[in-house]
């Protein structure tokens, strides 16, 4: 599809990488193409939020569908005020979150879609092991299928794989920061811009925040909420375009001007 001169559009969900490859491969005949890519999405958790209430919505924002969802929290950024407690509640939620089979009761979680993913995603996790990572495990998972235990990384640095990479799995990077400006430039330090959060009694300052994320959605105080007349769009490699709304519609039609004179005398 991408090069058969039968298409005019193409209009791509997937990972960067292979958007690139859709994208070198429509340029043959300038193709247009919407591209909506991958995504290290960051949620920053400023030290006047609720624990108990926002933890809960933390932990599905992050862990939903076995946090395979393009616009999941992949990177977790805490106050320092409210680090130690908002971790220890998302392990626990952690450890009281069956994994399995879905048709089996009280599953509340699944297996990694597919096999290659599935090695990607131990990937990450051993090479957190191996650098001496804390890891902080749920329940335990069935040995048989793609499944992962739900984990979280205990503050890592900035430099390890599984804070500059995409899992696209369920092993979430939990940090701490201490100032605002610190964490906005922690958070924006990614060649991804796909979506973010901001979680603060505050809605202006977490409204301040939200405009200097890099990203083409914020949601303040909530997760993965989306409506189809709201665009979805990706900075930097998160993709090119606009689905959904009348950004999105835009994508799929060509403009055209047409002159026509004010007067009949033009002609004459």
């Amino acid at each position: 599809m991408t090069s058969h001169e039968g298409f005019a559009k193409i209009s791509f969900t997937g990972s960067t990488a292979t958007g690139k490859r859709v994208m070198e491969s429509a340029s043959k005949d300038l193709k247009r193409v919407t591209l909506e890519l991958g995504g290290n999405d960051a949620a920053i958790v400023l030290p006047d939020v609720d624990v108990d209430k926002v933890t809960e919505q933390l932990f599905a924002g992050a862990f939903g569908n076995t946090a395979q969802i393009c616009v999941a929290t992949k990177r977790l950024y805490v106050h320092e005020d409210i680090y130690d407690a908002v971790r220890d509640k998302m392990h626990a939620l952690a450890k009281a979150s069956p994994v399995g089979d879905g048709s089996a009761q009280g599953n509340m979680f699944g297996p990694i879609q597919n096999k290659s993913q599935y090695e990607r995603v131990l990937d990450l996790m051993e090479d957190a092991k191996k650098q001496g990572l804390t890891m902080l495990y749920g329940t335990d998972v069935p040995e048989q299928g793609y499944f992962i235990p739900l984990t979280i990384v205990d503050n890592p640095p900035e430099s390890s794989r599984v804070v500059q990479e995409e899992a696209f799995g369920p092993i979430l990077p939990m940090m701490k920061f201490s100032s605002i400006d610190e964490v906005i430039d922690r958070a924006n330090d990614t060649e991804y811009g796909l979506a973010g959060a901001v979680w603060s009694a505050d809605i202006d300052k977490a409204v301040e925040i939200a405009n200097e994320m890099e990203t083409g959605t914020v949601w303040i105080n909530q997760n993965l909420q989306s409506t189809p007349l709201t665009p979805l769009a990706g900075h930097k490699q998160s993709g090119i375009g606009a689905e959904n709304g009348i950004y999105g519609l835009r994508e799929f039609t060509q403009p055209k001007s047409v002159y026509i004179p004010k007067s009949a005398d033009a002609v004459k």
